[in-house]
């Protein structure tokens, strides 16, 4: 029987949603050596507007490619916490920036909170926040080593923000493991 993940992360376009589900489904690919597919969705709007990004994770090969049932849920904005939220089953790990998602904390999932978008303005960005929350989610989840993810980062990072994006991640990294306690 194949095993699965499916990761839907959502936000808002200009957070790095897409670009961090292009990580993601690399960090699997070329890293890890798994299948993944990896579909996008967002708005008309260049940068405000919904976005979504799907990877599905496998260790057999992917027919359908469309997340059905994520088993992680990740949310940097309100608005697509509020869309994908009711989508999702109990088993659901949501994790969600707490400065910008208020979550229904009447539902049975395992939520997991991360300030990424405080966290990249302290280290002087908030463009990284998806690197933040790329750290996180590798300190959090056992889909995909940190080590393939911090190797997918670094591969696709504009050139000369290396240290910055690495700084980001093991920020993210670091919440994780203090969250775990």
């Amino acid at each position: 029987m194949a095993h699965n993940h499916e990761i839907r992360l959502c936000g808002f376009g200009g957070q790095g949603i897409i670009l961090a589900g292009y990580i993601i489904g690399q960090a699997a690919t070329v890293y890890e050596g798994v299948n993944a597919v990896f579909t996008q969705d967002y708005g008309p709007e260049a940068r405000g507007g919904a976005c979504r990004a799907d990877v599905i994770i496998s260790d057999q090969l992917v027919n359908y490619p469309y997340v059905e049932n994520p088993s992680v849920l990740v949310a940097l904005s309100q608005a697509g916490y509020d869309k994908y939220y009711r989508d999702i089953s109990p088993d659901t790990l949501v994790i969600v920036d707490e400065d910008l998602v208020t979550p229904d904390r009447t539902a049975g999932n395992q939520l997991l909170t991360v300030p990424a978008w405080r966290l990249a303005g302290e280290l002087g960005r908030v463009a990284v926040a998806n690197v933040v929350l790329l750290g996180f989610f590798a300190g959090v989840t056992d889909v995909i080593s940190p080590d393939a993810i911090k190797k997918s980062i670094l591969a696709s990072v504009p050139k000369g923000t290396e240290e910055l994006n690495t700084n980001a991640f093991e920020r993210g990294f670091a919440h994780a493991q203090e969250t775990r306690g």
